[in-house]
């Protein structure tokens, strides 16, 4: 396997070729670190890249294992976003307005860290993590390895860019309304948003009022399974607390699904303003059904109850990014668009916040009865291809807001209803052309039958097998 091919092989892979001694942890790590040297400056996807801690943990994940040590991802590699606290590092969220190093490992990197996990450096996310795309004025603006003139997505850009670029074999991610999903559907990658409180977000009981959950970015199913086995469980504190599942993630990854009952659906939620859903994203959707009912399941076209959901979204969504702002060192540093959506979150009524919160059950309620017909829905990720760098600069906070309200509209409700969400690449249409997605969603709780459908689907389409012609 040559250095191309190893940075590209994922993290469950290179788990394994570790364990068998067939790589070392610090060959990989250099291997790494020579791509980044040379694909970063083009690319903007780390914050900050910790060469040093990450060759020196490598070294001990060597001396580990030529004792006989074993950990699930002992000597792997990984990048966390820069809103994960590691201890005595600083987490910016994407911002200027934090200056205080992380007093603790939050739980989610200790878990990594228990594993074996080689940390190599924290990526790039939007203001506050706010938005779907990745350009801030202290970071600057990271580009899509696919295509450097057009957004990677966000608020898990950096992450996006990074795995996609082979710059990392998996990478950590978030989404309060589409921010793991929508830079996998830009990037090409495997993006599941797991079940609510799935990923302890300690010492944070919740984020964004319950609507962000926390996970990763992959290029293969399997690899995702693995920081789910690894990361998944519940910590003191938590506001959610999930069942544990039945069987190891991998495992289910590794289990073909019973033939399934597929809904597939265009429509959206409306929110103010009508959303927009292009045509090359309808046809992808379309594609999806054809490649589904290829695999013996049966696919029908069907349309959730959306009812006056975006009227619960909204002032959740706005209240839980107030709530995050009121944790900001330096709220004069923020951008001046990130000020005006505090102000708007900062000025709704209590009232409306906690109406939001007691109507999740009933929206929740009428979406998920389309389950009842259906095992999973498909629908798009974002409602437009991955749109130019500077689609949005200069743009104030009310229109910010309602331009994404309107171009990514199928994501948002997902975190709502706090349920596990998919986006699947496609094989691109020709080569250099940026990568195509479909959005697959599943009752509450059922990681392990997205895992299993997906895998699946990757078998079919091998989108692993497709790498940004820049970055090879």
């Amino acid at each position: 396997m040559d250095a191309t091919e190893l940075a590209f092989a994922g993290i469950a892979r290179q788990a394994e070729l570790i364990r068998e001694r067939e790589v070392s942890s610090r060959e990989l790590v250099d291997v790494y670190l020579g791509r980044i040297d040379q694909l970063e400056p083009r690319l903007n996807s780390f914050r900050v890249v910790l060469a040093e801690r990450a060759r020196e943990e490598a070294d001990e994940a060597d001396r580990r294992i030529a004792a006989g040590d074993s950990g699930p991802l002992l000597g792997v590699p990984v990048a966390l976003k820069d809103e994960v606290d590691v201890e005595g590092e600083l987490s910016t969220h994407g911002t200027a307005g934090f200056d205080r190093p992380a007093a603790a490992d939050s739980s989610h990197y200790r878990r990594l860290r228990q594993a074996g996990a080689v940390l190599i450096g924290k990526t790039n996310l939007s203001d506050l993590a706010i938005w779907p795309f990745t350009e801030t004025e202290p970071w600057g603006e990271t580009r899509n390895p696919w295509d450097p003139t057009r957004t990677c997505g966000g608020s898990s850009g950096g992450s996006g860019a990074a795995v996609a670029a082979g710059l990392v074999g998996a990478a950590s991610a978030s989404d309060g309304g589409g921010s793991i999903r929508i830079p996998a559907a830009y990037c090409g990658l495997y993006g599941l948003k797991p079940q609510r409180g799935r990923i302890s977000l300690r010492p944070e009981p919740e984020h964004w009022l319950g609507m962000s959950v926390t996970g990763c970015l992959t290029r293969r199913v399997a690899d995702t399974a693995l920081w789910l086995d690894v990361a998944a469980g519940a910590e003191p504190g938590d506001a959610d607390t999930p069942p544990p599942p039945d069987r190891p993630y991998l495992e289910a990854a590794a289990t073909l699904p019973r033939s399934l009952r597929v809904a597939c659906s265009i429509t959206a939620p409306r929110a103010l303003l009508r959303p927009i859903v292009a045509d090359e994203v309808r046809e992808a959707v379309s594609e999806a059904g054809q490649i589904l009912a290829s695999l013996g399941h049966s696919v029908e076209e069907r349309d959730p109850d959306w009812g006056s959901v975006a009227d619960g979204i909204a002032p959740r969504f706005l209240g839980g990014i107030a709530d995050h702002g009121a944790h900001v060192h330096h709220r004069e540093r923020l951008e001046r668009r990130t000020r005006g959506v505090l102000r708007m979150g900062g000025a709704l009524p209590g009232g409306l916040i906690a109406r939001s919160r007691v109507n999740e059950a009933k929206h929740s309620a009428r979406l998920n009865a389309i389950f009842d017909d259906f095992d999973v829905l498909v629908t798009p990720v974002a409602g437009i291809p991955a749109p130019a760098v500077g689609h949005w600069a200069g743009k104030g906070a009310l229109r910010t807001i309602a331009g994404i309200a309107r171009e990514c509209p199928c994501t948002p409700q997902w975190n709502y209803t706090g349920q596990p969400a998919a986006s699947i690449p496609l094989a691109p249409v020709s080569p250099g052309s940026v990568p195509r997605s479909f959005q697959v969603i599943v009752p509450p709780n059922r990681e392990e039958l997205l895992l299993s459908l997906s895998a699946q689907l990757e078998a079919e389409i091998d989108w692993p097998a497709h790498i940004p012609e820049q970055v090879r």
